[in-house]
């Protein structure tokens, strides 16, 4: 016979107390774990999301990335004359030579200031970026120390809002706009005219890198392969979007950490459920004889008193759920060991993300309660009603 599911939840409603308790502590241990989970696909998504499918990164070979790298204009015509490369509306091949660098941006969380990357590119550099739109203000205009921000940066940068002037370089650069990229990493940057960031950094020869866009997927291989061989550029070519992806590594150690911590905390929940379960076996041991009597088997006993556990682990990992929701595009950043400047992004609570969480609490559970209910089964009858 099977004991019906309704003796396990009038249990532990009538010990409401412990039961919440139990549940909680399930539940903040899921907590930390969805939290962690939450940052790294709120980072994975917006760096993996980064670049149109066809754009190719070409950097200096050794650079890592595009603030170690250096670019002349003379190597940038060479580019923009290979075959394979798409056109824009007006015949123009579709390849922009950009800047980039860094700025301190202070914050109330850090006076000292984060790094930033700030690039400098050309109205055709933006218009390669389709993703991204001037959501308020308006776009820099070619000439002038202005500049425009990211909305993760806007948001976490209050100084940096539309008519604030920010010093850095020789002098002050207005912000005039703020621009969406999406889920895509430009969110974390500073765009602003490639001319005059050069004039102020005085890299006029030595720009960074260049960014270009593919006729189709076919002719996309055939040009890295040609930039990467060619002996007179000695450049690396990958598309945007692998360039992108591969700065994820940013984020393995705060992964590691709070899997850490969350195994850590797992195993003393466990603990703390198998203590509600053993004492819940030991206050009811009458009950236990009394089943028994009736005819419940072992096997009836030990499956009920699991149920019962995985409930309580349910209850948790709902709980845990709810608890972390709240961060769900909540704006964040993180420094990233290639670019050397911060990426801002929001962290993203996905039903796989929360589904992970149930079952990270049901394993909880089973392992917190295997061995209360397996005592619980093989009590004798009449151990059990004496005890009881």
């Amino acid at each position: 016979m099977k004991i019906p599911i309704s003796y396990n939840l009038r249990n532990l409603i009538t010990r409401r107390t412990t039961t919440i308790m139990t549940a909680l502590g399930i539940g903040l241990t899921v907590a930390v774990l969805l939290a962690v989970l939450a940052l790294v696909e709120g980072l994975r998504t917006s760096l993996s999301g980064t670049g149109h499918p066809l754009n190719i990164l070409a950097t200096r070979k050794g650079a890592g990335s595009e603030l170690g790298s250096s670019m002349t204009p003379e190597q940038f015509q060479i580019i923009k004359s290979k075959p394979g490369i798409a056109r824009a509306a007006n015949g123009e091949p579709m390849a922009s030579l950009e800047l980039v660098t860094v700025i301190l941006l202070e914050s109330p969380e850090n006076p000292a200031g984060v790094n930033i990357s700030l690039r400098g590119l050309t109205t055709s550099g933006f218009a390669m970026r389709e993703d991204i739109k001037i959501t308020e203000g308006r776009m820099f205009q070619s000439g002038r120390r202005e500049i425009v921000m990211g909305k993760g940066l806007a948001k976490r940068y209050p100084k940096a809002s539309i008519g604030s002037k920010l010093d850095f370089g020789r002098g002050d650069w207005e912000v005039v706009g703020i621009m969406d990229a999406g889920r895509s990493a430009a969110n974390s940057e500073i765009f602003c005219d490639l001319a005059q960031l050069a004039s102020d950094q005085n890299r006029e020869a030595g720009l960074s890198s260049a960014l270009i866009r593919a006729a189709d997927a076919v002719s996309m291989q055939a040009l890295i392969n040609d930039l990467t061989s060619d002996r007179r550029l000695n450049f690396d070519a990958v598309s945007e979007r692998s360039y992108y992806e591969s700065q994820t590594s940013s984020a393995a150690p705060i992964q590691f950490l709070g899997i850490f911590v969350a195994i850590i905390m797992a195993i003393g929940s466990s603990f703390a459920a198998m203590n509600t379960m053993y004492a819940a076996v030991a206050r009811r041991s009458a009950e236990i004889g009394t089943l028994r009597v009736l005819g419940f088997s072992k096997l009836g006993i030990l499956t009920s008193f699991m149920i019962e556990s995985l409930l309580l682990s349910l209850l948790g990992g709902i709980i845990g759920c709810l608890l972390v929701l709240p961060l769900n595009n909540f704006t964040t950043g993180i420094g990233s060991f290639v670019t050397f400047s911060e990426f801002s992004f929001g962290l993203r609570v996905t039903p796989e993300i929360m589904l992970t969480g149930i079952v990270f609490a049901l394993v909880m559970g089973t392992l917190g309660g295997f061995f209360p209910a397996n005592s619980a089964a093989r009590k004798e009858i009449l151990t059990a009603l004496r005890q009881g």
